[in-house]
């Protein structure tokens, strides 16, 4: 499959980045069943990033997942990542690839998805922040900043290594990590100008209303975000 996104050049995609500031991550099929109306709603809400992050299904379900993904955010305007695997991302027609410490180097997805799309990395220390400076990489995450289910056994870093993002990074950062709508103003007044969630929209009630919460616990949606 390869599926060619309306807008796939680079300045409109970093354009779009450098303004996001709520980053929403997604299985393929959420509570096992079809993840569009969860998307709509989580776009809806004001999400401007929805990474795919699929560890289980076969790639064949991920891709056909991913043509949703990729229809959902091409409507409401927001960027689709991928997790993981740049040369999905580049088959499925992805803005872009996310990755792990532990996985492909950026500098290999860079070659893999190419010069127009984004590559994120995640970071859970000082010394990973400082040293993303030299990957060819747009943006990091930073956390978890609470322990959390969806990473077991990966300690919480607190507030701290929030702080520091703020003073230090030398990307524009998402803090992640247990974050909701309880916690998100704490998480705002460290530092963070972007959030990235998972439970917080993905399990609410009303994934809408979540989405609207952790938008103005960021203030005001016209804002440039701290952080680059």
């Amino acid at each position: 499959m390869s599926l060619a996104p309306p807008e796939a050049q680079g300045p409109l995609r970093r354009e779009r980045l450098r303004t996001a500031r709520l980053y929403f991550v997604c299985e393929a099929h959420p509570g096992g069943g079809d993840p569009e109306p969860l998307l709509r709603a989580a776009l809806s809400g004001g999400v401007d990033i929805v990474q795919l992050r699929e560890k289980e299904l076969p790639r064949r379900e991920i891709e056909l997942a991913a043509m949703t993904f990729r229809r959902l955010c091409d409507t409401y305007s927001a960027l689709f990542i991928v997790n993981d695997d740049p040369e999905l991302a580049a088959a499925c027609g992805a803005d872009g690839v996310h990755v792990g410490q532990d996985d492909a180097p950026a500098a290999a997805a860079r070659e893999a998805v190419g010069p127009d799309a984004i590559i994120g990395l995640s970071t859970h220390s000082e010394e990973q922040v400082a040293a993303s400076a030299s990957d060819p990489v747009d943006y990091i995450s930073v956390g978890p900043v609470w322990e959390t289910p969806t990473k077991r056994g990966r300690p919480g870093v607190g507030l701290r290594l929030v702080e520091h993002a703020a003073d230090s990074a030398p990307h524009p950062f998402f803090a992640i990590g247990g974050i909701d709508s309880g916690n998100a103003a704490a998480v705002v007044a460290a530092g963070a100008g972007r959030l990235g969630v998972v439970r917080a929209i993905r399990d609410a009630q009303a994934p809408t209303a979540a989405a609207e919460t952790l938008r103005r616990a960021l203030g005001a949606i016209g804002e440039a975000a701290p952080g680059g």
